[in-house]
């Protein structure tokens, strides 16, 4: 008995190269890039995204790599506008180019868009210390009393079970 699997053939066929269709992109997407790309620049220590979003992320912690990062997507190019803090005592100028850079890069490997512009406002310039310190959120503070809490309660306990072997131990009765 024959098989019919057995000599199979399967046909495919390429679409032409004429084939319509449009790809375009959302401000956040270019906005991710960005803000991926511009994650280890020497000396730029944050994008700031403004007294809000500053405001929010004292709050909570937040991790959206898009805060304060602004772009214009054309169907070709794109513009980016940044508000940046730089580290104090590095060159700005160097930062501005390195950012540039980065940005161009990032942008033109990932989507094939050219950039034509990048408008960057240094808003403020701090040490790395004073902008560690500055990270710190409410949350953050929370989580550390919620911790230190736990461990005096923990350290609590523990001395009272260990009072109370000690009580459980004599020999003596509790009343004479």
């Amino acid at each position: 008995m024959t098989n019919s699997f057995d000599q199979l053939t399967v046909e495919t066929t390429q679409a032409p190269a004429t084939t319509g269709g449009t790809l375009t992109y959302e401000n956040k997407v270019i906005e991710k890039i960005v803000g991926y790309g511009l994650l280890n620049v020497d000396g730029l220590l944050a994008v700031d995204g403004g007294f809000l979003n500053n405001l929010k992320n004292k709050v909570v912690n937040n991790t959206n790599v898009r805060d304060g990062i602004n772009v214009e997507v054309g169907k070709k190019q794109v513009a980016v506008d940044l508000n940046v803090i730089v580290e104090y005592q590095k060159h700005i100028a160097t930062i501005f180019e390195n950012i540039k850079s980065v940005v161009i890069e990032e942008v033109g490997r990932m989507t094939d868009l050219e950039v034509v512009e990048v408008n960057v406002n240094v808003v403020d310039i701090k040490t790395r210390e004073q902008h560690q310190s500055d990270d710190v959120t409410v949350q953050d503070h929370l989580v550390r009393a919620g911790q230190a809490t736990s461990e005096l309660t923990s350290t609590q306990i523990n001395n009272a079970k260990a009072s109370l072997a000690e009580v459980s131990e004599s020999n003596e009765p509790r009343v004479v």
